[in-house]
């Protein structure tokens, strides 16, 4: 139980915990796998697989025959992604190797799906990374990809329905200008979830669908569950270490570069380590409760077929047989 990779200096290491496990209900993914026509697929790219957890959860409603390429930019979460794939038994269907979003190592038109989680939220570019995507995906085939609205998300904690509202605008603002800033260096926007629809449309993707994921973490004393306990477990380990959603130093420098004022800086750290810390305080007292609501966009698209295939009909891009 927990994060095996905490304190690691590799993108994201954070938040490839136990938690991350537990980000989807197993019958919306079925759900998913229905309306996007999964049955068809063969050929599955994973974009920014970090240790795999988006192409196993995607895995479970493929096709056996279908295998799942995995690419990312850190050869530490390539080699981990392989040893979880080797260790169950499915280094063949699961294949992992490093490669750039925004340059994909792959000749066009080649995946019947590119997906990705939680990855053009990281992304300098997502315009770039998305063209790529769009580029390797085979005529007639899917692009879909699953991204938050993070700041929508932290109004949902019970933490902030229980907070002054002064304190909960303070730590709204501090939250806000700190995307900003993020954005702003070129390090991602991470409450992209909420454009992306729109990059989709100017990429000439085609039947546009956006689904909200229906999961909720909850957390309810006595925290039983080991998705619960993976759950408190990870909020007490960033509290202990004064981790807020990103270190104190990038979150200084996100803050700056979003417009926050350096005299600021101090108190609304403060604010956001103090509500975590009470948080945490909670759990141990067995207190704290939270429906664990998130706001999680699933995004997908059709890369139109050629002028002279388009009598076919979207998903029509491999015979199953």
């Amino acid at each position: 139980m927990g994060n095996e990779f905490a304190e690691h200096p590799s993108h994201s290491a954070e938040y490839f915990g136990d938690t991350r496990d537990g980000w989807w209900n197993r019958d919306h993914v079925e759900l998913l796998a229905r309306r996007w026509g999964l049955s068809r697929v063969r050929e599955v790219l994973d974009v920014g697989c970090g240790v795999g957890h988006w192409g196993r959860v995607l895995g479970r409603v493929l096709p056996r025959a279908a295998r799942v390429t995995g690419v990312d930019r850190d050869p530490v979460w390539v080699e981990k992604a392989a040893e979880r794939a080797a260790a169950r038994g499915e280094a063949e269907r699961f294949r992992y190797q490093v490669g750039v979003a925004e340059a994909l190592p792959f000749e066009g038109d080649t995946f019947d799906l590119v997906t990705c989680q939680t990855v053009l939220i990281h992304a300098a570019d997502p315009d770039a990374m998305l063209a790529e995507m769009v580029r390797v995906t085979r005529p007639g085939g899917l692009v879909a990809v699953a991204e938050p609205n993070n700041l929508a998300s932290a109004l949902l904690s019970a933490a902030v329905l229980r907070a002054p509202v002064e304190e909960t605008l303070t730590l709204v603002r501090f939250q806000l200008l700190c995307e900003r800033g993020k954005a702003a260096l070129g390090e991602g926007h991470s409450s992209l979830g909420e454009l992306v629809p729109e990059l989709f449309a100017r990429h000439g993707l085609t039947d546009i669908q956006v689904y909200l994921n229906d999961k909720a973490n909850m957390v309810l004393p006595p925290y039983r569950s080991a998705e619960q306990r993976a759950t408190v477990e990870e909020i007490e380990d960033l509290a202990r270490r004064d981790f807020w959603i990103w270190s104190r130093h990038d979150t200084h420098r996100y803050f700056l570069a979003g417009g926050g004022e350096e005299h600021e800086f101090e108190g609304c750290w403060a604010a956001a380590m103090g509500a975590a810390r009470r948080t945490a305080e909670a759990i141990a007292k067995g207190t704290y409760a939270s429906a664990g609501g998130s706001v999680g966009y699933v995004v997908s698209g059709t890369k139109p077929s050629p002028p002279s295939s388009r009598h076919l009909k979207a998903g029509d891009y491999r015979n199953p047989g």
